[in-house]
């Protein structure tokens, strides 16, 4: 655990008093998880928790016939794990790393613990989770009313803010499985954003070049996801 309360970078560890921070979280470890890392699949036990500090996590819904689409990401504004405190015991959906991910781990049980005895611990925890649950929300509609190069460059804008760098580490198949497209139609709308200055469209990343363009680019359901990470401790 970081020698200070204000050496962590992860904003929620951050906004709890800290004299509850040495109560509840004492058992905090870091983890380094490479990328495409699985921190839970699908149906495994939620005994850890993972608050990020670097890096960034999908929330991924498998249907049948193993496709996934991206419902949700979580980066340093949270936790990977939070159904634990509405009484979860295994994840319903798949958690990796979209990016390298370096993280405090604590046990389940204390992290619940924590959420139950301390209500600023609860009050800044119940934010988070509406806001995770607000984003799949504005997903949801995203996918079903949006073009895929508007769904792309929110994409792409959504995980620069959450890694704070304009360079996203990703590849055509990695970000078509996020969306739920093929593959074909990524790398088309990938090449149009390059040639239009908006992005440079690396081998196994994409570097934001012009980032007030992306933003015109993308639909209104960025800006709503901008205004709501600001809006979080």
């Amino acid at each position: 655990m970081p020698s200070t309360h204000n050496a962590f970078q992860n904003r929620l560890l951050a906004a709890f008093p800290p004299e509850d921070v040495q109560r509840f979280f004492s058992d905090l470890r870091p983890v380094s998880l490479p990328l495409r890392h699985v921190l839970y699949d699908v149906g495994a036990p939620l005994d850890h928790v993972y608050f990020i500090e670097q890096g960034l996590s999908s929330i991924l819904t498998s249907m049948s016939n193993g496709s996934t689409i991206e419902v949700g990401m979580i980066g340093t504004e949270g936790m990977v794990g939070v159904q634990v405190l509405l009484g979860g015991l295994t994840s319903n959906r798949q958690f990796i790393a979209q990016a390298p991910i370096n993280a405090l781990r604590m046990n389940a049980a204390r992290c619940k613990a924590a959420f139950d005895q301390s209500a600023a611990v609860r009050g800044v925890m119940l934010r988070f989770a509406e806001a995770v649950f607000d984003l799949a929300s504005q997903t949801a509609a995203c996918n079903r009313l949006h073009s895929i190069e508007q769904r792309c460059a929110r994409w792409l804008l959504m995980s620069s803010d959450r890694v704070r760098s304009d360079t996203i580490p990703m590849t055509h198949e990695f970000l078509a499985s996020m969306l739920g497209v093929r593959r074909a139609g990524i790398t088309t709308t990938l090449g149009e954003l390059d040639r239009s200055g908006l992005i440079n469209n690396g081998r196994g990343h994409v570097t934001i070049t012009d980032r007030e363009g992306l933003e015109a680019t993308a639909c209104e359901c960025y800006e709503i996801d901008h205004r709501r990470l600001q809006g979080l401790p």
